[in-house]
């Protein structure tokens, strides 16, 4: 579902109603939780964290021209999504997320790849969330995507 936005919060203010104080949620979960160094912008018609070109000139292999994407935050028809590339490039992060979600949420875990998908907004891990965005430094990230683009 592609929201046309130029900013954070005009993506926000686009969003169904019954989904805005959620999404505002996570948005500032991620602003405060998220090491330093991490940009949010407008990355992929959604919310985006990134390594600025100024800490990683090398920029995405796909598109050496974007800085290096994390996490992206997006409204999708049925859910909200957290895609989130940490959890695809490390095993080890994505075991722990499993475990600490089935261990706080009585709801079974939908996820892709990278994608954590809320369909009940009731549901959603705040607190977890929170931990996973601390999780990963902008120093673990490129290192870790460094070893995942020479594979």
């Amino acid at each position: 579902m592609t929201i046309k936005a130029t900013s954070p919060e005009e993506y926000i203010a686009k969003l169904p109603e019954e989904r805005q104080a959620p999404f505002t949620r996570l948005r500032e979960i991620l602003n405060e939780h998220l090491p330093a160094g991490f940009e949010e912008q407008m990355s992929y018609g959604m919310i985006g964290y990134v390594v600025p070109k100024s800490i990683y000139p090398n920029g995405y292999h796909v598109d050496p021209k974007l800085p290096l994407p994390f996490i992206n935050l997006g409204n999708q028809k049925n859910y909200i999504a957290l895609y989130h590339s940490g959890i695809y490039a490390d095993e080890a992060l994505k075991t722990w997320f499993e475990k600490e979600y089935a261990e706080r949420v009585s709801t079974k875990l939908d996820m892709g790849k990278s994608c954590i998908r809320f369909k009940k907004m009731q549901h959603i891990p705040y607190d977890l969330i929170a931990a996973l965005a601390e999780k990963v430094s902008v120093e673990d990230w490129i290192a870790n995507y460094e070893r995942s683009v020479k594979q």
